[in-house]
């Protein structure tokens, strides 16, 4: 078996980058193509996903920084399920609370079904006293960020790894039509006896 396979080049995943009589134009062409799609591959999906991973913990900090739980009032009472209706256990309801600048403000949160109304609620506002979700916990915060970082990661990295292997396509597919043209014009010839 090891007879067929012919004799054993140190690293010939490098053969076109070497000298050899045989290589065309096109065989380094298309090692560099490979070399620089690689690279941008694997530095352009690192980089992306670092700076998204960055980014996204910047901002959750930032959210965790500049929103505030803030006691609100439930405004009526929320009535308690019929038996023949099925629900949750929590409901959206109308509260009031008042911003930190000293205004009324009112908004939806979620309440448990049975509340009266004055009954005491967490909610959490902006800085203009906007109702927003709950920040996102440390641990919350790194796990989104990572998932964004993967994402935004690979989606980078394959923009240039797509176009690579487009363009080693399309090379593939000009030099297999440069072979049929040759082999119209040789191949007509080897029928030729000389005498």
């Amino acid at each position: 078996m090891a007879a067929f396979r012919g004799p054993k080049v140190p690293n010939a995943w490098l053969w076109r980058w070497r000298r050899n009589p045989l290589r065309r134009r096109s065989d380094a062409l298309e090692a560099w193509i490979v070399l620089v799609a690689g690279a941008l591959t694997v530095l352009g999906g690192v980089l992306v996903g670092l700076l998204a991973t960055q980014s996204v913990e910047h901002g959750l900090a930032r959210q965790r920084t500049e929103w505030h739980s803030v006691l609100a009032l439930l405004a009526d009472d929320v009535p308690k399920p019929t038996a023949s209706a099925t629900g949750a256990d929590i409901v959206w309801a109308e509260v009031r609370w008042t911003a930190a600048d000293g205004s009324p403000r009112a908004g939806q949160a979620r309440v448990s079904v049975g509340s009266r109304a004055g009954t005491p609620v967490t909610v959490w506002t902006d800085d203009d006293g906007r109702l927003v979700t709950r920040p996102a916990s440390p641990s919350q915060a790194r796990l989104r960020a990572s998932l964004v970082g993967i994402l935004m990661g690979v989606s980078a990295a394959g923009v240039p790894f797509i176009g690579g292997r487009l363009l080693r396509g399309h090379m593939e597919r000009r030099r297999m039509d440069r072979w049929d043209e040759e082999w119209q014009r040789i191949g007509p010839l080897w029928g030729r006896k000389t005498g």
